[in-house]
């Protein structure tokens, strides 16, 4: 049954007395200018009934669509060798499964248990997790998001090891215990044929052989299982006549064993980073032994012991030795050694040093069958942070280049941008100046891990994501059609000049990443691209197809609040705005001491955290460094964090704000146009009660009056770490604006001093965070201490500033609109939003002509436009009176280095405006949206009336907003920190969704999340993945065609011929049958208190992915058709061959017949 919304009804009420037009607002109002939903405002002409707005309801769906990036926290690999596709598990309990670039899945196991290990069904589209829970998982992967047909809990017993023979429908689960259970795969019930410890060891051991470690039957006879015990001990299992044939002792721990493939012998691997080499026919001591990396002694002891030998793989070549690949197994008297691989290939030992520890590895082998010569042709190795494949067929073990996007996390991503729909130049452009710079000496050979199919499917708009990074590098991807490729890396790092010893002036920076990248803004059509850093800079940088070498421009500005950030308790008795020199008396010794700044050291002023390098510097193709933009330290205090960052290419302008103020910088001309704080931007029209800042405000706390800052220090260490060092979660979530600049506040002079102390050298301002490790609040109380916990003070009431809140800048957008009220015609400026819900405007007066503009002056000045909205201002949007978006004016891109047109020509720019419409009647006005934390207001300019107003959430506060395209018209998409995802018609602002998606787990989620054009959103799922979504109904609809095909028909290569002689004399035990001795006839039925079944939900997917089991059961049974009819088919092409083949033989011994027919015995 439709639900009913009456919001929508209530839409129609325009003379609703009400301040909210949706369902999920508390109390309304807030609006200084405007009235509820549909109230005009006074507005002449605009009644909505004008605009009409095509989108609803039904447009919108949630739904994720890919995942990219590398698995985090691994745990588990798993290989499939027929279908060639690769699963990784994870601690987090998820699953990811890779093919052939474009063929990545992503799956969840409900529980979120560690993923202890993962078995394939070969060639049959299905896969086992075992789960640290005790849990076993039988994945069907013959769909495109695959899901869980059965599950088993087992209860008593923890499981430790699992193996499933080749084409075998009975899987071995060894436990904690020593027990070995046997699973049937297609019902996932438990047999009643166990191998007890008890019974697998010999009855004179009085000790326990540990877990079950290791688990495979015999390559010679798959009717002997061969068990291994933590504690050294091997047991060779019977299973027909159910007894142990032999047992094998060892006196080190044992981690895994490999087999020959004849099955005569195999190898373990030791905890004293040994290897023993054992004979089936000689089971009383192992009949070599090697400690690979041991030195050996000169009086003929035994080598000494080294690190476990975690893994052993043991796979043999028909032309030359075997290889013996296994991790670990280092000298313990080289600890700075890195974890390695060592490949043992004959008498050649090669050791791969890897970058992070080695969590698995797989050998590659051109066959599945374990009693055939493996000829192993690659190893596939699980890092923790990383994938590589080491290529076996060359001396030289090259290592493939690896098309999945796996070093996302390079450096810890700190900030995202997508775009989508973009121009469709730019991702060939990026990807030429890219290429130039890929590294070489991977191997010649294609990527091994070649299946599932893949194609581009319905959606093939280009899409691009920006990532920035804790090191200062920013990469572009290409993210079309639910793939993505890195096409380009920017190091902005490389204008400044390295770090230089500590207490030199320009070593003051933020702790250990300075070059984090916080902000980041693209103008895709003028390539201008814009970058704010952790140290309080701004980078400008243009594209360009040719290599140039030049010195980049750097600009200084000082930007310090003339306002304090603290309300003394003195503050009654002085007066609102005294002049700042008359307060220096009073403020001599306000807390009784005469310590002063002095005893720490020389107040630095007017020097910027790092150093711009003087000198040419080379840049290659692509985008280079225009202009750097530096803030400086003030009277002894550090440049605070840069809040909000825009540019528009036609003006030539660049705008940033912090908590301090605003600075304009004009970077054609490189010169500041202003520099403010945010007090001197409303000039008159301030409706705070500000307290003027002392000039020797930094003297007089140094007094160590701690008790006055409201903020213990403690706070700001804590912001001090790194942003790697990990992913914590601290109980309370607190609002982005307040954490822009230390929740408002600066450091007084005797906190500097205490970290000082503490930290030598160490600069006492904040660090920047890295998004995928920042610690944060989350909403874990009432509503109240909820709403108290995100934000002190988000009221736009005009009586106060908080106490605790500076008034941070925190958006800014350039446009082409009605500066003032009243105003007849649009021209440009500068929207500028504070994190107290104020909405100024500054005029932007530029040259007429063009060009003058390199030559004339720019100038801005606020206008005395003020608009107002509870709690911080996140973006803004400007619709024309048809309810379309207007884009602000930009310049066309053209390469600045061409020398091959016209001087004359080249110095001109073309300037692409977006003015609403040529004609008079449709410039009447236009719609300006402005949203904030709290609420979404519509106002009608140039009358500056609020049209429509929507109070968006009262016990929460929104992360992100944007406004983005779909389906050729506009919506406003909100996150909210509690976890919906709001989209809001433009200009009315009606509910058309609001679905509980995710809670804001960390600080993570919240600083990566945002929205685009065509319903598609992303945030960083993990601190080493991307996880993508679409709010799109149609999107969701062709999400089936767009994803890849996991599992695709393909013949199982036949087993080779082994020949007569060895058949009868191999001494193989012949074929076992499995259902006869684990069948529930033979073996009985299993306790029903050791494990309990558990039918799973997943099927074969409907039309939109949920269909009924009925549907689900015709789908299934289409599949299992269509399979059937194949392999009826080949069927039928193997019975014609052997017709064939018997008719040509009874011709030819007709032949023979009529040739010898007539003959005597002794012609022959």
């Amino acid at each position: 049954m439709k639900k009913f919304n009456i919001h929508r009804v209530l839409d129609g009420l325009t003379s609703s007395p009400s301040g909210s037009s949706g369902g999920s607002s508390g109390s309304g109002g807030g609006c200084g200018l405007g009235g509820g939903p549909g109230h005009s405002g006074g507005t002449p002409g605009t009644p909505r009934e004008e605009i009409p707005e095509t989108l609803t309801s039904d447009y919108f769906q949630i739904c994720k669509t890919v995942r990219h990036g590398f698995p985090y926290l691994p745990t588990a690999l798993a290989f499939d060798p027929v279908q060639k596709i690769l699963a990784i598990g994870t601690r987090t309990g998820t699953i990811r499964i890779l093919g052939r670039p474009g063929v990545d899945c992503y799956c969840q196991h409900e529980s979120g248990a560690a993923v202890v290990q993962l078995q394939f069904l070969i060639n049959e589209g299905a896969l086992v997790s075992a789960s640290s829970d005790d849990m076993l998982h039988l994945w069907n992967l013959r769909q495109k998001r695959p899901a869980i047909l059965h599950s088993l809990k087992f209860t008593r017993e923890r499981i430790t090891f699992c193996h499933l023979p080749f084409q075998s429908k009975w899987l071995y689960v060894g436990t904690e215990r020593g027990n070995t259970h046997i699973v049937n795969i297609e019902s996932f019930i438990l047999s009643g044929y166990v191998i007890m410890w008890n019974k697998a060891i010999e009855l004179s051991t009085k000790t326990h052989p540990g877990p079950v470690v290791h688990l495979s039957d015999s390559p010679r006879d798959e009717g002997k299982l061969l068990i291994g015990y933590e504690d050294g001990t091997v047991v060779l299992w019977d299973l027909r006549s159910k007894r142990a044939d032999l047992r094998l002792y060892y006196d080190e721990a044992i981690h895994s064993i490999g087999w020959h493939h004849e099955g005569k012998q195999f190898m373990c691997s030791h905890s004293d980073g040994s290897l023993t080499l054992w004979n089936l026919r000689s089971p009383s001591r192992p009949f070599q032994i090697i400690i690979p990396h041991g030195k050996i002694q000169r009086d003929g002891k035994k080598a000494e012991s080294c690190k476990p030998i975690l893994k052993v793989e043991y796979k043999t070549c028909k032309n030359s030795e075997p290889f013996i690949i296994f991790s670990g197994g280092l000298s313990y008297d080289k600890p700075w050694r890195r974890p390695s691989l060592t490949i043992m290939h004959g008498k050649a030992i090669t050791v791969l040093e890897m970058d992070h520890p080695i969590v698995d590895f797989l050998t590659l082998c051109e066959t599945p069958y374990p009693n055939e010569f493996q000829e192993p042709y690659a190893v596939v190795v699980l890092l923790e942070k990383d994938l590589i494949v080491v290529d076996l067929t060359q001396s030289n073990f090259p290592i493939f280049e690896n098309p999945y996007p796996m070093d996302i996390h390079e450096s810890p991503v700190t900030c995202t941008e997508y775009l989508a729909d973009c121009p469709p130049d730019l991702i060939p452009v990026l990807y030429s100046v890219g290429a130039k710079h890929k590294k070489q000496g991977y191997s010649s050979k294609e990527w091994p891990i070649s299946g599932g199919a893949w194609n581009l499917g319905a959606q093939t708009y280009p899409e691009i994501i920006i990532t920035g990074h804790a090191d200062g590098s920013i990469k572009f991807w290409d993210a079309s059609c639910m793939t993505l490729q890195m096409l380009y890396k920017l190091k902005t790092s490389k204008v400044f000049e390295k770090q230089k010893a500590e207490g030199k002036p320009t070593a003051e920076i933020v702790e250990d990443d300075p070059f984090a990248v916080q902000l980041m803004y693209w103008c895709p059509e003028s390539r201008i691209f814009c970058v704010a850093g952790a140290s309080a800079y701004v980078i400008v940088y243009r594209f360009s197809k040719h290599e140039v070498s030049a010195e980049v421009s750097s600009l200084e500005v000082r930007l310090q609040s003339e306002i304090e950030d603290i309300i003394s308790p003195e503050a009654e008795m002085i007066p609102p705005f005294p002049d700042a020199s008359s307060q220096l008396p009073s403020l001599k010794d306000l807390s009784g001491s005469t310590n002063t700044m002095t005893s720490v050291g020389t107040v630095k002023d007017s020097i910027p955290c790092l150093s711009v390098k003087t000198r040419p510097l080379r840049m290659p193709p692509g985008y280079q460094a225009d202009l750097v933009i530096q803030l400086v330290w003030a009277e002894g205090e550090p440049p605070q964090p840069i809040t909000s960052l825009a540019a528009n290419s036609a003006y030539g302008l660049v705008a940033f704000g912090n908590c301090n103020g605003l600075a304009v910088v004009d970077f054609m001309q490189k010169t500041t146009l202003l520099s403010a704080g945010t007090a001197d931007l409303y000039g008159s029209t301030d409706p705070y009660q500000r307290q003027p800042r002392s000039p020797r405000r930094s003297k007089q706390f140094a007094a160590g009056l701690t008790e006055l800052s409201d903020g213990p220090v403690s706070l700001e260490l804590e912001r001090c770490k790194s942003p790697t060092a990990s992913d914590h979660v601290n109980g309370h979530c607190t609002s982005p604006t307040s954490l822009g600049c230390g929740s408002g506040k600066r450091l007084s002079s005797a906190d500097v001093t205490k970290i000082n102390r503490r930290v030598p050298g160490k600069p006492p301002f904040r660090k920047a965070q890295s998004a995928a490790c920042m610690e944060i609040s989350l909403p874990v109380s009432t509503e109240e201490n909820r709403e108290n916990s995100f934000s002190h003070s988000r009221s736009s009431s005009v009586s106060s500033i908080d106490k605790e809140s500076k008034e941070t800048i925190t958006a800014l957008y350039f446009m082409e609109s009605f500066v003032r009220k009243n105003d007849t015609a649009v021209s440009p400026c500068l929207w500028v939003g504070t994190g107290l819900g104020m909405v100024l405007t500054l005029s932007l007066n530029l040259p007429t002509v063009d060009e003058l503009r390199q030559t004339e002056p720019v100038t801005a000045s606020p206008s005395g436009t003020l608009l107002t909205l509870k709690g911080a201002v996140l973006t803004f949007a400007c619709l024309d009176c048809t309810g379309t978006l207007i884009h602000p004016p930009y310049e066309a891109w053209r390469d600045p280095k061409n020398n091959t047109e016209d001087s004359e020509r080249a110095r001109k720019r073309k300037l692409v405006m977006h003015s609403p419409s040529s004609s008079q009647d449709m410039a009447e006005h236009q719609f300006a949206i402005v949203c904030s934390e709290k609420q979404a207001k519509v106002f009608s300019l140039p009358s500056q009336a609020c049209l429509y107003v929507h109070n968006i959430t009262d016990t929460s506060f929104l992360l992100r907003a944007d406004v983005v395209a779909l389906c050729s018209s506009v919506c406003l998409s909100c996150f909210c920190a509690n976890g919906h995802i709001m989209i809001l018609s433009l200009p009315s602002l009606r509910h058309l969704l609001d679905v509980n998606y995710l809670p804001v787990m960390d600080m993570r989620i919240a600083r990566t999340f945002c929205f685009t054009n065509e319903g598609q959103a992303l945030y960083l799922g993990s601190p080493t993945e991307i996880q993508r979504l679409t709010f799109s109904q149609e999107m969701c609809d062709n999400l089936q065609d767009m994803l890849g095909v996991l599992f695709t028909p393909v013949e199982t290569p036949e087993a080779q011929y082994r020949g007569f002689l060895k058949g009868l004399f191999g001494g193989t035990g012949g074929t076992l049958d499995r259902e006869e001795l684990f069948g529930e006839a033979t073996a009985g039925k299993a306790s029903r208190s050791l494990a309990q079944h558990i039918p799973g939900s997943g099927g074969v997917e409907g039309v939109k992915g949920a269909a009924g089991s009925a549907i689900g059961e015709l789908a299934r049974a289409r599949i299992a058709l269509d399979e059937r009819g194949q392999k009826l088919g080949e069927l039928d092409e193997k019975t014609a061959r052997m017709m064939a083949s018997a008719e040509s033989l009874s011709k030819h011994a007709h032949e023979v017949m009529l040739k010898y027919k007539d003959k005597k015995w002794y012609q022959f």
